[in-house]
């Protein structure tokens, strides 16, 4: 059976190094979405189950639509107390890295992780750095979760495989395929997930987490949002939508409130770009998604400081709300012209 996430080379070192009962760290990056939890919390159940000790750490809290995945009571974060989190990383044997490709990626865990001598990366987006032991990269994979699950199987570990850790997987899974939606979908993606259901995942938990717990005034921002904030430029098949750190005010802001708003805009006929744009108290928050060829990391690389995937990238502005998306505008045609449709 091929795992394509997972090369023989790479799980013959990963072998090598849990011959042996270890210590495992794992972290994900800022501000955690379902595949960095999933992967992250999934990958520590099974580790636990082979032997090993396992905890993960996480840059800062998760929202709360994800603090209900199974051992999300245990992570230790910052906020909690970063010297624990801290000396989690710097006591681990091993230190495993999943879902982002770039070492500053982490926060304030960021000087931690730059100095532990054993690193493995698993991670699915594009150009990550080279800085681990111990690589896993797989641009085609649509999750993180995806190539973990590829890797416990290619380990020969399907027995350790619980309900809970299917859980937590096929949450990174639904979560970062948009529901088994965006292109990076593949008959692989498809298969990994009935898998993980036949190993005892609770889809309907895991969906009815994710899309049916709002809170009400979660609702009423996302309302606003598309009434008051949606601006669609038709000759450019674009929508921009911005949120102020005052309207996030307004309507009670909670970390994740936000999530999906911008596949709002790319839902409209006609529309392959939609831009979110969302200020916080030090920096704007640059959300891109898009249809097509169309390739979104080029542009948050090139004018906002970040990178993703070719259909869904982020990055960041330390100007103003409104420069930074009058920024996104003109540097527009450009991109347009140099990927028509």
């Amino acid at each position: 059976m091929s795992f394509p996430s997972a090369p023989p080379e790479s799980i013959e070192l990963l072998r090598t190094a849990l011959a042996t009962p270890k210590r495992c760290a794992i972290v994900a990056h800022y501000n955690p979405d379902g595949d960095a939890m999933g992967s992250a919390l999934g990958l520590m159940h099974v580790l636990r189950a082979a032997g090993h000790q396992a905890v993960v750490v996480m840059p800062n809290q998760p929202p709360a639509f994800l603090r209900w995945m199974p051992g999300a009571e245990d992570l230790r974060t910052p906020e909690r107390g970063k010297e624990a989190a801290v000396a989690a990383i710097e006591q681990a044997d091993l230190l495993f890295c999943l879902d982002f490709n770039r070492q500053d990626r982490v926060g304030a865990l960021e000087d931690a992780l730059r100095a532990h001598p054993f690193r493995i990366l698993i991670d699915h987006h594009q150009s990550p750095e080279d800085f681990a032991a111990i690589t896993f990269s797989d641009t085609r994979a649509c999750a993180t979760s995806q190539m973990v699950v590829d890797i416990i199987r290619a380990l020969g570990w399907e027995s350790l495989m619980g309900a809970e850790t299917a859980t937590c997987l096929y949450t990174g899974l639904v979560t970062d395929s948009g529901s088994f939606r965006f292109s990076s979908t593949t008959p692989h993606t498809m298969r990994v997930a009935a898998w993980l259901m036949e190993q005892g995942a609770s889809f309907t938990r895991v969906h009815e987490a994710i899309m049916d717990d709002n809170r009400a005034s979660r609702m009423k921002l996302l309302g606003f949002t598309l009434s008051e904030r949606m601006e669609v430029l038709p000759e450019q098949a674009t929508v921009v939508i911005s949120l102020s750190l005052e309207d996030l005010k307004r309507f009670d802001y909670q970390p994740g409130d936000t999530e999906g708003f911008v596949n709002y805009g790319l839902s409209i006929r006609g529309i392959r770009l939609a831009a979110f744009f969302m200020e916080r108290s030090d920096l704007v928050k640059v959300s891109l998604r898009s249809k097509g060829d169309l390739p979104v990391d080029v542009l948050v690389q090139e004018h906002f400081h970040g990178g993703g995937h070719r259909n869904a990238a982020g990055g960041q502005s330390h100007e103003g709300l409104r420069e930074t998306v009058e920024r996104f505008k003109q540097a527009l045609p450009e991109f347009l012209l140099a990927n028509p449709t």
